[in-house]
């Protein structure tokens, strides 16, 4: 991902909102909900997931990632990031994103542990 707006780096910073990831397989697009932390000084989203995503992931590694902020049913503002995703084999690497996740989304820091980053 290249760098972003300010403006942009306040949205996805703004508050835990719900982004969709949009991965590839087999010419077909995928579409699934995940929590995400962006960290601005780096131009990075970090996500965790499992299963299908990170198959696409390896397979293509091309993204879209989505977020939009509504009030009831209306849409306040939304932005979607394109880039390029790397599945991040490393233990402590992973620790630290699922901590900075999960805290930023309420839960525990040891939830979902099977993610990969």
């Amino acid at each position: 991902m290249t760098d972003v707006s300010e403006e942009v780096a306040d949205l996805l910073t703004s508050e835990p909102l719900m982004a969709h990831l949009a991965t590839c397989a087999d010419g077909r697009p995928h579409v699934a909900p995940v929590w995400y932390y962006f960290d601005a000084e780096r131009s990075v989203v970090e996500i965790l997931t499992t299963g299908r995503k990170i198959a696409n992931i390896r397979s293509n590694p091309r993204v879209a990632l989505s977020v939009q902020k509504d009030i009831d049913g209306q849409a306040q503002w939304r932005v979607t990031v394109l880039g390029t995703a790397t599945v991040v084999d490393d233990d402590e690497q992973t620790r630290d994103a699922t901590r900075r996740i999960n805290t930023k989304y309420g839960a525990a820091e040891s939830a979902w542990p099977e993610n990969e980053l």
